[in-house]
């Protein structure tokens, strides 16, 4: 792979009027979600599924019981198209992960529930993802983390994202 403090360098001798700092911070977050994204895929195909099902089945466990939300609830959590939505959502009824069932307060909508099958198989996608997560993010202190958080948040903020 090529370092990006080379690439910013080739930059600098092409084109010395431009700053490149920007360049390098980009350059470094981009990398290193795509290796965090690539190393958390591995655990999501160990238990069958994508980060798109992990992801939908995380946030009807997250919510609590009765692990239901409707349609419109989760495509608050996640930046995809309602047609998206509706692909996923069949999918992880097909493999009996979720079903949906009648929205008590308005009988024309439904909620997306996960089945037990979906909260045995999330309980265990969880468990072995965050551990993953920790291993990510071991060759940084405590307090590493803790200023690194402060600084993304600030980053997030600066573009109206928080």
């Amino acid at each position: 792979m090529f370092d990006i403090e080379d690439i910013r360098a080739q930059w600098a001798k092409q084109r010395p009027d431009i700053d490149t700092g920007p360049m390098g911070i980009i350059g470094r977050v981009v990398r290193l979600s795509a290796l965090y994204n690539e190393e958390m895929s591995k655990t999501f195909a160990e238990h069958g599924l994508s980060a798109a099902s992990f992801d939908v089945l995380a946030t009807l466990l997250r919510s609590g019981p009765p692990h239901a939300l409707s349609p419109n609830q989760l495509l608050t959590t996640m930046m995809v198209t309602s047609g998206t939505m509706t692909n996923r959502i069949d999918q992880l009824e097909k493999e009996g992960f979720v079903a949906r069932i009648p929205n008590p307060e308005d009988k024309r909508s439904v909620h997306v529930q996960l089945t037990e099958s979906g909260i045995r198989k999330i309980d265990a996608a969880v468990t072995d993802h965050v551990v993953v997560q920790k291993r990510l993010v071991e060759g940084l202190s405590d307090l590493d983390q803790s200023d690194l958080n402060r600084v993304l948040d600030k980053c997030l903020s600066s573009l109206g994202d928080r």
